[in-house]
């Protein structure tokens, strides 16, 4: 992304291992997609994980990246050890591996139905039914579901922006959809799996994603107020957008499953490119401060914290950090702050945007399954969260760097000097560092959500049937 900067190159990440680790990474989500049985889905989980884990600290020179990497790792380690006890207890209460042959088994028990239905004691069942339980708490860990979410702001924010990029998007699909798959595939179900305890106990699982769902929300929300630094405040609101897809998931219907995989693509488009547009401001601010002869820790009165996170590794220079980076960054970059803006207001869900349709359809899902508390706990968050979206966007258009050395020089000021010092190629450093095929996915996306409503037929027939497949399957 860096083009022909030489300045970009000595102290981006050109680490030659990491599109490898990438395509490993990418290998073990289609093949999570695809696996058919307990141990597939371990094996795919953990070969997705380990190259998770691998980018975190891919900078081995940072301390924070490192640290962040660590942290990941034991906590990922912890999730796979719940689900992998999960799947032992299965195993060892009823000898099933395969998801097809466990579907059956909780359809036959949950019905009656079977000339073996009787033979089920209720201690098999009451095994199956925690197996389960521990597989679903293991897969809401992995993706950042609260209360099990107090790794993802830390990660997020400790490592180089360009693994962020990653790290939010890849896994979370992934095990999302791993997650549409179990759940439509229990068909009926909920019931049918309360029915394994023997008795009308409460529908746990359900309520499992229920809970997850509105501790999501509130979390997502409340602690995203607070934050200063972007990375962590994007954390939350991933953690505030996973509530939304949690809550679809537990409604388990064919309304809610077209609501969720639309709301996952939406989600995946909008935060790659507030990201992409975050690495493009980071080039840009970095290329600019190292022309005009600006210290990597002068950046708009933030230098003291600063000061740690970006002296690790030159790495984390390009890094945007801290919300107060952004400002007044749209009398100089005004297309890439318009870009982001349109990314924020989709988070917010503030129409036309795709965010607001994304989660219209969640909330009338819940509504129409009589969910009323959790909605309205749902429409109260996302008008309270557009507030930390609307900070950023003040920051970035409305706060004025007040004189030279109070923020980040003008591009065009940077533009003459470097005529007069070196006339194309100090230009060409201090200015041109985005490459035109970042360029090109900054616009498409945010084309994408900024046109949706023109023509929406197209991405809700292919969800529609996408869902349709899924839960008729």
């Amino acid at each position: 992304m860096g083009g022909n900067n030489p300045e970009y190159i000595s102290n981006g990440p050109n680490i030659s291992e990491y599109s490898l680790i990438v395509l490993f990474s990418t290998l073990g989500s289609s093949l999570l997609l695809s696996s058919v049985n307990l141990v597939s889905m371990y094996l795919a989980i953990e070969l997705q994980s380990f190259g998770v884990y691998i980018l975190a600290t891919i900078y081995r020179n940072s301390e924070s990246a490192t640290n962040a990497g660590l942290k990941y790792f034991l906590l990922g380690g912890l999730s796979s050890c719940l689900i992998l006890l999960g799947s032992g207890l299965i195993y060892s209460y009823t000898g099933i591996t395969s998801f097809e042959g466990l579907y059956s088994l909780i359809t036959v028990c949950s019905t009656g139905l079977g000339t073996h239905a009787s033979e089920v004691g209720p201690g098999v069942l009451q095994g199956v039914q925690l197996g389960l339980i521990l597989i679903f708490v293991g897969l809401l860990f992995k993706i950042s579901a609260a209360p099990f979410h107090n790794w993802a702001p830390d990660v997020y924010n400790d490592v180089p922006t360009i693994v962020t990029t990653w790290l939010t998007i890849m896994p979370k699909v992934a095990l999302m959809m791993l997650l549409v798959e179990i759940v439509s595939s229990l068909g009926g179900s909920y019931t049918g799996v309360t029915a394994l305890a023997g008795g009308p106990s409460p529908d746990l699982i359900k309520n499992l994603f229920l809970i997850s769902s509105l501790f999501s929300l509130l979390v997502g929300t409340i602690l995203g107020l607070s934050q200063v630094k972007i990375k962590r405040l994007l954390a939350y609101s991933t953690i505030s957008h996973v509530g939304f897809m949690l809550l679809a998931l537990a409604i388990n219907t064919e309304d809610s499953l077209e609501s969720l995989l639309f709301y996952l693509i939406q989600y995946s488009i909008t935060n790659f490119n507030a990201f992409l547009i975050l690495l493009s401001f980071g080039y840009l601010l970095k290329s600019v401060r190292n022309f005009s002869g600006e210290s990597t820790e002068s950046l708009g009165g933030v230098s003291n914290g600063l000061s740690g996170a970006l002296s690790d590794t030159p790495s984390h220079a390009t890094d945007i950090s801290f919300i107060k980076e952004l400002k007044g960054q749209f009398y100089n970059y005004p297309l890439l702050t318009l870009s982001l803006a349109i990314s924020l207001f989709s988070m917010a869900g503030i129409p036309p945007l795709v965010g607001f349709f994304a989660k219209q359809q969640v909330l009338y899902s819940a509504l129409q399954g009589g969910y009323y508390f959790i909605s309205i706990i749902a429409i109260l968050v996302s008008v309270i969260s557009a507030s930390y979206y609307l900070q950023i966007i003040k920051v970035m258009h409305f706060d004025v760097n007040s004189g030279d050395g109070g923020g980040n020089p003008n591009p065009a000021t940077v533009a003459t000097n470097a005529t007069d010092a070196d006339s194309s190629a100090g230009a060409d450093a201090g200015i041109k560092v985005i490459t035109n095929t970042h360029a090109f996915l900054i616009s498409l996306f945010t084309l994408s959500l900024l046109l949706f409503m023109l023509k929406p037929s197209i991405l809700l027939n292919s969800t529609s049937l996408m869902a349709l497949n899924i839960f008729i399957s």
